[in-house]
């Protein structure tokens, strides 16, 4: 996984919602946007590359707590806790969930939030045809140091992160005083690590640092990648899906077979006493092979086994086996000329079957379709680094057979 697309979403589906694709190969920011709405979302889903997203949400809809248990707390002590904290939560327990953390000597991290709260921000990534793989308070992607505050401006968002299991989110104009307010009551010296451009109310007790500034989606996405903490537990927890080596291989797997099984009809054609067994395996050679390749109309037994190994070769070359760059740029024609895109430098790597460019387009949506029709062609692409360049975007592009 090089890269990862994280969201930001908004209390409300006609909330904006802030997205970035981060590298963590390059470790630099390869798009990043704005979008005014929920809806909207659908707009990112060939950006996820069908991978799992990272999705912030608001820290005001949950609720972070510690919770103390009894000495050697065993999983009963743990089912408990929804009714430790009921004198403490307006709302019927049953409607909220309860998501733990870590947990230090007694003291257990808990997350409340209402289960109709988490099902619709599920709701709105999943009718985005995007998966959700990891659910976070919004402060706990803040960076944060031992006796140290960290705040962060997006938008009219205003995140404050005072500990590793508390903080508050909001609007900038009651935010600000709310911070004042917080400071205000600490004894000790203060340090607040500001990782915005937005000035702070001056106080006696407290040193601003400022941090150097990044966009706050980034600085958001790069910790969000390592914060342990994923709100999807218990009955949210993402399903495995079934592993693509299978899909990706079956066909080879059917042709094994094919060539397995037709080897048998060879050696039962000899065999008088099986005839029968013979017709029964031609017959299973004819389905299994129409199944592979539906496209064949006409499988006879003088055909099969040099259509088995047209299509083993095939394969073979799809998969990078035999791959040539003179075989993979005729297979790109239609796509360069289509998308009219012109390789600045050009890379290829014969043992991998894999090819590097660095091209250039008229725009962004330029590279995506000849990315689209590289993939129709088998290919697998993944789309680099992307920058303007006057009126042209330049882009690196890697195409693996």
């Amino acid at each position: 996984m090089n890269e990862q697309l994280v969201i930001r979403l908004g209390t409300e589906p006609t909330d904006p919602i802030y997205w970035i694709v981060w590298s963590l190969a390059e470790q630099e920011i390869i798009a990043s946007g704005e979008l005014p709405d929920a809806p909207a979302l659908a707009s990112l889903s060939e950006r996820a590359g069908n991978r799992p997203v990272i999705a912030l949400v608001p820290t005001s809809d949950v609720s972070l707590r510690w919770v103390t248990l009894p000495a050697k707390a065993g999983r009963k002590a743990l089912a408990a806790i929804p009714y430790m904290l009921e004198e403490d939560i307006s709302g019927e327990i049953e409607a909220q969930f309860f998501a733990l953390g870590q947990k230090q000597d007694d003291q257990q991290q808990v997350a409340v939030v209402e289960k109709a709260r988490i099902e619709q921000w599920l709701q709105v990534i999943r009718d985005a045809g995007l998966r959700c793989g990891k659910l976070i308070p919004d402060i706990l992607a803040l960076p944060q140091q031992d006796q140290e505050w960290s705040v962060l401006q997006l938008g009219n968002q205003f995140l404050l992160r005072q500990d590793e299991w508390k903080g508050m989110q909001g609007e900038s104009d009651w935010m600000l005083p709310a911070v004042s307010h917080f400071v205000s009551q600490q004894e000790d010296a203060l340090t607040i690590a500001n990782y915005s451009d937005i000035e702070l109310p001056e106080l006696d007790n407290v040193t601003v640092a400022p941090q150097q500034l990044e966009m706050p989606m980034q600085i958001l996405a790069k910790e969000a990648l390592t914060t342990p903490f994923n709100l999807l537990q218990g009955d949210y927890k993402p399903k495995k899906e079934s592993s693509g080596v299978w899909k990706k291989w079956r066909t080879a797997a059917i042709l094994a077979g094919i060539a397995v099984t037709a080897s048998l009809v060879d050696k039962a054609v000899t065999l008088n006493q099986l005839q029968a067994e013979e017709e029964q395996v031609w017959t299973d050679i004819q389905q299994n092979f129409k199944t592979a390749f539906p496209e064949v109309r006409r499988v006879t037994k003088a055909t099969i086994q040099p259509l088995m190994r047209q299509k083993m070769k095939e394969l073979e070359d799809k998969s990078g086996g035999s791959a040539s760059m003179l075989l993979m740029l005729s297979q790109l024609s239609e796509a360069f000329e289509s998308s009219n895109i012109k390789p600045q430098s050009m890379r290829f790597n014969s043992q991998r079957a894999e090819m590097r460019l660095q091209a250039v387009a008229s725009s962004f949506e330029a590279l995506q379709k000849f990315s689209q029709m590289a993939e129709q062609q088998g290919f697998t692409v993944q789309q680099g680094a992307v920058n303007n360049r006057d009126t042209e975007v330049v882009g690196s592009i890697t195409i693996r057979s």
